[in-house]
């Protein structure tokens, strides 16, 4: 009778799963954009920004929560997607989620600019100091949400047959 032993002994030799990445990415890009478009529906009121920032610390404070709780769901389903063995692998995955979706962010954004580096670099220098620091904050605290979000899902161990066991005899 062969029996089943729980081992991590082939976690090492896993790759990074590039579906459950990409499935990370597109989870935060549909999380985000919804919900700060209703930010942005919601503090758009007129005369709601502030004189000296020309920004709506409401809608400062949504975009900050809202990225850390959509990075956070978005590292976690990356996690859970890839089955991984070991929590500092999932790390590794929510690092590669965030640096993705931060690279789609500034294609989308360049284009959005007028396809355009050097039009996207304009227009983020004509920034005020408190959107430089939303966004800041926002990716730093992202980034931090996204690993843990990846670090919080299940470790699960690779089940293998083990060939040195032997039956145990009965006692009576």
């Amino acid at each position: 009778m062969k029996e089943l032993s729980y081992t991590d002994a082939n976690s090492s030799l896993r790759r990074t799963d590039w579906a459950a990445v990409w499935a990370g990415v597109f989870t935060f890009a549909a999380i985000w954009t919804t919900f700060e478009l209703l930010g942005v529906a919601i503090f758009s009121s007129p005369g709601a920004t502030q004189p000296a920032t020309g920004l709506n610390v409401g809608l400062i404070i949504w975009t900050i929560v809202l990225s850390i709780i959509a990075m956070y769901v978005a590292g976690r389903q990356t996690g859970h997607l890839a089955l991984l063995a070991d929590r500092g692998v999932a790390v590794i995955h929510g690092m590669i989620m965030f640096g993705l979706s931060l690279v789609a962010l500034l294609v989308l954004a360049a284009l959005a600019c007028g396809a355009g580096v050097n039009n996207l670099s304009a227009y983020l220098a004509n920034l005020s100091p408190a959107a430089r620091w939303t966004g800041f904050l926002s990716l730093l605290l992202g980034w931090l949400a996204a690993m843990g979000g990846a670090a919080s899902t299940p470790v699960y161990k690779a089940q293998v047959a083990v060939d040195n066991l032997r039956d145990i005899r009965p006692a009576a």
